[in-house]
């Protein structure tokens, strides 16, 4: 098996997008490749799925074990595996759970993709520091981004000879490479409907601008785990999930393994006024609720359907959709399920951003957990049971989180791994 890794010195230098852009290339050239995606990402894996048309995985160093994250890079195709933030970036206070840490785990090169549209001669300082800061991580190579010129590229090439790495590709500034975001991070994929023409933009830019066979040429090889680690066990037998355009942050990972384990998983959309089908619990994933909140408290069938199911369990949207009522950012309340004593608001937002250690206090879960908290709702009330009491990354204790009411419960966490 071989693998890759795309990084950059800070967030914003364009990984996404020539990740993208390289993963069509390849496709076209009809060569199989798979991706992954560093760190609780949930939109970044979907337009890779697009763009491949194979399944992209979380690889998560805070919150994934090095077994975990082993066994989820496995498989028969290479991998090309999109880093997030900066090389180094990550949580506080000791950087845990940076791209750099995924590379240790897998023992894969980097490329670091250089946004060099405010820089010239500077870039082979930033190339160099990157290359020297960690003896055990492999700077192999250099993609420059945003190049204004050929002027100005024969100038950054220049600059970095003496650093001696491989510059793989120069991509110039290019708005139609430019993509819309909101809150939370990139409007998603399935939100696009011009997504197919972006990434075949994106995959001509990348196959006329990058040096596709100097690229494969530092893949290199690792090994898988020498066991399955121990997954998280599924909540049920039988499991509904809300899956549509107000619904879409599940991992994959985590619904894969619970069928592998035999749970039996169905789908359905809230937004098409579908009800799920009869099972044993109810999952409402994460997602843009806040968006599509007139229209979920119009939808009789999923209101009825949500009421009498056996157990509920939200996580993030989810949550606060199990709730008594949510006010959306123009200050409008809309009726939620009534799952749960819970009022949440957008009207005046609030970023809370960061893992969590998570200790169950009653509902589906019985372990130690990891998770991920990101979110600019502001709760207005939550009364009851907790359902977790939670810490930081660097263990300082946190409000209790989430709620439990009989069989229904929820939190503003998502979790991602067993804590072993």
């Amino acid at each position: 098996m071989k693998g890759l890794i795309l990084t950059a010195p800070n967030s914003g230098g364009g990984k996404t997008t020539l990740t993208l852009g390289i993963l069509r290339a390849l496709k076209r050239h009809g060569i199989a490749m798979r991706s992954g995606k560093s760190g609780p990402d949930y939109i970044d894996p979907r337009f890779h799925e697009a763009a491949s048309g194979t399944t992209c995985v979380n690889l998560d160093a805070w919150a994934m074990s090095p077994a975990r994250i082993r066994h989820l890079a496995a498989g028969q195709a290479p991998i090309l595996i999109e880093g997030a933030m900066g090389l180094f970036d990550g949580a506080p206070p000791d950087g845990k759970g940076a791209t750099a840490d995924l590379a240790r785990i897998l023992g894969l090169p980097c490329v670091l993709i250089c946004d060099v549209s405010k820089q010239s001669q500077s870039v082979a300082a930033v190339v160099e520091g990157f290359s020297r800061h960690a003896g055990d991580v492999n700077i192999a190579g250099v993609i420059l981004n945003k190049v204004g010129s050929p002027r100005h590229e024969a100038m950054l090439r220049r600059a970095l000879e003496p650093v001696g790495l491989p510059i793989i590709g120069a991509v110039y500034r290019d708005i139609k490479l430019e993509t819309p975001s909101r809150h939370l991070g990139l409007v998603q994929a399935n939100e696009r409907n011009d997504l197919e023409q972006f990434l075949d933009y994106s995959a001509s830019i990348a196959n006329n601008s990058i040096d596709i066979d100097l690229l494969l040429s530092l893949f290199e090889q690792y090994s898988k785990a020498k066991q399955n680690p121990p997954i998280l066990p599924p909540p049920a037998q039988s499991i509904a999930i809300a899956s549509d355009q107000a619904f879409a942050f599940a991992y994959p990972h985590l619904l894969s393994a619970w069928q592998k384990a035999g749970a039996a998983l169905s789908f359905f959309s809230p937004l098409a006024d579908q009800a799920p089908a009869p099972s044993d619990i109810v999952i409402l994933p994460g997602g843009y609720p806040e968006l599509h909140a007139g229209k979920l408290a119009s939808n009789r069938n999923f209101i009825a359907g949500m009421r009498n199911a056996k157990a509920v369990y939200g996580e993030c949207g989810g949550y606060m959709t199990m709730g008594e009522g949510l006010i959306d950012a123009q200050g409008n309340r809309h009726q939620m399920l009534g799952l749960l004593p819970l009022e949440t608001s957008f009207a005046k937002r609030k970023l809370h951003l960061g893992y969590r250690n998570l200790k169950p206090q009653g509902g589906l879960w019985d372990m130690p957990l990891n998770g991920h908290e990101f979110h600019y709702a502001t709760t207005l009330k939550a009364q009851g049971r907790p359902l977790f009491v939670a810490t930081d990354a660097e263990d300082t204790a946190l409000p209790p989180m989430g709620l439990i009411n009989g069989p229904h419960a929820g939190s503003f966490a998502h979790v991602i791994d067993r804590a072993d």
